[in-house]
């Protein structure tokens, strides 16, 4: 079994796990790894749910912080182990996201040890993110252990650029599905092409204008868009069968009932097409007004920006706990063959920790009118 060492400078701890191979589905050996360095930490609560591991202090602190991230990457590109050039950590999850599950780690353990932050802490580090919700280690802590999940607020590791991305937008993925008669091209009377059904949705949302929202400081951006098509035969035949894929990025000011009722709305629908709801996944608000949030604002310089894609934050802000995604590197570089991160965005993400999880709480600073994009 690899060794960890927690206290470790954040670079060297995330090359150490970026050496540990943990694609989705074989994340037993750094699980293992994770666990048994937990382990040697005197006083800790820490439970073992397949490959996803949980720790906790209980200290009795008014208020609890969680420090959550995955230990699974998408698959190897022969991207292991890794390597280091001109103050860049590369290799496979240095982005998504051992850089900031390595600074996660390491705070839980420098905090736990010394037991002077003002806060009890969570660390879970999950399995299962990049691929299906059913395989999520935070989805089944949600499902079946939720009590695990409590605290105050909670911070993701997620590729951030070392700056605050809060909140995330909700995304609804749907098929509409239209059907026709097969014919010949040449005796296209003979039959009722599927595809052409499809032009009146088409280019509704073609149309579409998406709108922007404001929450707490931070700007959401919705989209609108046709992600894929298909409706083909033969290039001399009718086609009898045709689909649009279709994506809604929708901002956390709608509930998934509200973000669904709209997209009906926009679709508008002819009673001979189908409407699948393929995917819905709800959005989080940013939650930086909580006053839990105070500190950690204060701690980045004041400075954030909302997050566009999904996260897990999603999972905490319907529990009713304000949710951040906090990490060092570019979010562009996950799941790359050069995927990589700077090592100064890791040592930044760590004095930011430490200065947060150390200091009490303060009023919410101001919002940076050019951060919020």
């Amino acid at each position: 079994m690899a060794s960890l060492d927690l206290f470790a400078d954040p670079v060297d701890l995330t090359a150490a796990l970026i050496d540990i191979e943990s694609p989705s589905h074989h994340e037993g050996a750094i699980a293992d790894a994770i666990h048994e360095a937990l382990s040697r930490i005197d006083g800790i609560e820490l439970i073992r749910s397949a490959n996803t591991v949980v720790a906790r202090t209980n200290a009795g602190k008014e208020q609890r912080v969680v420090l959550a991230g995955h230990v699974d990457t998408v698959p190897l590109a022969d991207n292991t182990p890794h390597r280091m050039s001109d103050g860049v950590l590369y290799g496979c999850g240095s982005v998504d996201m051992k850089s900031g599950l390595a600074c996660y780690l390491g705070a839980f353990a420098r905090f736990a040890t010394s037991q002077s932050s003002p806060f009890d802490l969570t660390l879970i580090a999950y399995e299962g993110e990049e691929v299906a919700t059913k395989y999520n280690g935070l989805f089944h802590l949600e499902r079946d252990r939720p009590e695990l999940l409590a605290g105050d607020i909670a911070l993701l590791g997620e590729p951030s650029g070392a700056v605050i991305e809060a909140g995330c937008q909700g995304t609804i993925r749907v098929l509409i599905n239209a059907h026709g008669t097969r014919a010949h091209s040449a005796r296209s009377w003979l039959g009722v092409n599927a595809a052409h059904r499809l032009a009146g949705v088409l280019s509704r949302v073609a149309r579409y204008e998406p709108r922007s929202v404001t929450i707490a400081g931070c700007e959401y951006r919705e989209g609108l868009n046709v992600v894929g098509m298909s409706g083909f035969v033969a290039t001399n035949t009718i086609p009898d069968e045709a689909q649009l894929v279709i994506n809604f990025r929708y901002a956390p000011d709608r509930s998934v009932e509200a973000a669904k009722e709209h997209l009906e709305q926009v679709l508008a629908l002819d009673e001979d097409l189908e409407l699948v709801w393929d995917d819905v996944a709800p959005a989080a608000l940013p939650g930086l007004d909580d006053p839990v949030a105070a500190g950690l604002v204060r701690a980045v310089g004041g400075t954030f920006r909302a997050k566009f894609g999904w996260t897990d934050v999603a999972r905490f802000s319907n529990l009713g706990i304000p949710a951040v995604n906090y990490g060092p590197g570019d979010p562009g570089y996950a799941h790359k063959k050069d995927e990589q991160c700077p090592v100064e965005q890791i040592r930044t993400v760590r004095r930011t920790l430490d200065a947060y999880l150390a200091a009490d709480t303060a009023p919410r600073a101001g919002c940076d009118s050019d951060s919020a994009n």
